[in-house]
């Protein structure tokens, strides 16, 4: 597939089309100017004016194998053709094979899997499964999270898009380690863990260890900053929950299925856990499908008693044809290895050196090709540069100087996430990081220290 002629006329009809009729996210819709996308192919989309631009989002960070990849289309079309649909009663073939490919990329004892249209009725599932398998109803997770925008979901997240939302109940939230903004006054990342887990402890105890159904948590969290675990992190959590009789639920709707240059985030560490829920890079985006994979012994509680949850498109065949295809080419073509390799020889070189040429860039983490960049507007003091919740003029121009340039940014209140597909190259990765290079010149003015 090759990039057509533009035609800025259709782009027009486009973009009346979606103002007159389209009610957009997160978004005060008379403030918002979306950009009408005519294709795609591989790290690129373009508009219908022509205008190209090489994707360091991954969209929503979900284009894990990049846009339209052929075998990915054509499992599609092959599926459309044989069993376009069914109801989730029944067993397909397509739901089937998607599930074993899923479980056999989880521990041994992650064996069965429920499936949704995306991350957050996933999570709502997982902590349904938890509540009734525990008999408990508290939930605990991150201040810094996203979790999905429905009841529980949006509860458990952390972050300033929960505040119009809360009406669920039985919602705690506690500090996890973010070294590079400690909340606990830790000098080095084995202080941070070890403070962060016994802060935890502290919660469990006050919250009482008895009411608490589960702990949910983005292994890799996302959207709130890329933040990596420290070293026993994930073991402690593991601990804890196996101390207190605590369901531990990792989150991997973003982080899984190649992000981090893993199958799942959380197998770059040893700690299994109970529930995995997943979205967003089991397909690529290319069909909406989500799920959770459950621990043997949560499957066995609904043995003999009705699991009340369920949903007319769960196990969809064409979402679950496309995640088969996606996973088997993923495999073949060796993308999850791909992720790390970039990771560790091309972004995190290439980001860390840019760090050491621009000091807005406070901080740069990351694993495969999850990446962020925490930009402050004095290195000493690590004033963001833009505020919790908000924007500022640097972030504005960093965004429009991306654009302008033919790099489609990531960007979230105070920091640059750099997102690309799984199978970016070598060259469209150096590409993007000379492109950042440029607009970090061009904005440095806004820096103060």
């Amino acid at each position: 597939m090759s990039q057509p002629p533009a035609n800025p006329a259709r782009g027009k009809e486009v973009f009346a089309l979606d103002r007159a009729h389209v009610f957009h996210s997160w978004s005060a819709q008379g403030a918002i100017s979306p950009l009408p996308v005519a294709g795609g192919e591989g790290s690129y989309f373009w508009d219908y004016d022509g205008n190209r631009f090489l994707d360091f989002s991954s969209q929503l960070v979900f284009t894990n194998i990049g846009f339209q990849h052929p075998k990915v289309v054509a499992a599609i079309q092959d599926q459309a053709a044989l069993l376009s649909t069914i109801a989730p009663q029944h067993a397909n073939e397509a739901r089937g094979e998607a599930a074993k490919r899923i479980t056999e990329r989880a521990g041994d004892h992650l064996n069965k899997v429920f499936f949704t249209n995306g991350g957050a009725d996933a999570i709502e599932n997982a902590i349904r499964m938890a509540r009734i398998h525990t008999g408990r109803t508290k939930v605990l997770s991150f201040y810094r999270s996203y979790h999905g925008n429905t009841g529980a979901a949006i509860n458990a997240t952390g972050d300033p898009r929960r505040w119009p939302n809360e009406f669920a109940h039985g919602h705690v939230h506690f500090f996890g380690p973010y070294a590079y903004r400690s909340s606990f006054w830790a000098t080095n990342e084995a202080e941070e863990c070890e403070r962060a887990l016994k802060h935890l402890e502290e919660v469990i105890t006050f919250e009482g260890p008895n009411t608490i159904a589960t702990i949910v948590m983005e292994s890799v969290v996302g959207t709130a900053g890329v933040l990596i675990p420290p070293a026993g992190y994930l073991e402690g959590v593991r601990a804890l929950c196996d101390k207190y009789g605590i369901m531990w639920i990792a989150d991997e709707v973003m982080a899984g299925f190649g992000r981090t240059g893993k199958w799942f985030a959380y197998q770059h560490w040893s700690a299994e856990p109970d529930l995995i829920v997943f979205a967003k890079g089991v397909t690529s985006g290319y069909v909406p499908l989500g799920g959770v994979v459950i621990s043997d012994a949560i499957a066995a509680t609904f043995d003999q008693r009705v699991f009340p949850g369920g949903l007319t498109y769960s196990g969809h065949p064409l979402a679950c044809a496309t995640a088969v295809a996606t996973l088997d080419v993923m495999a073949e073509e060796y993308m999850v290895e791909h992720a790390a390799h970039i990771g560790e020889n091309v972004l995190g070189p290439g980001l860390r050196a840019l760090a050491e040429r621009h000091p807005m860039i406070g901080e740069v983490r990351g694993l495969g090709v999850f990446w962020a960049l925490d930009l402050v507007k004095d290195r000493k003091t690590r004033e963001p540069i833009a505020p919790y919740g908000g924007t500022s003029a640097a972030m504005n121009e960093l965004v429009a100087g991306c654009k302008k340039r033919g790099l489609m940014p990531f960007t979230n209140y105070n920091r640059m996430h750099v997102v690309p597909p799984c199978n970016v190259s070598e060259v469209e990765a150096k590409e993007g990081l000379a492109i950042m290079d440029e607009v970090f010149t061009e904005i440095s003015k806004h820096y103060e220290g």
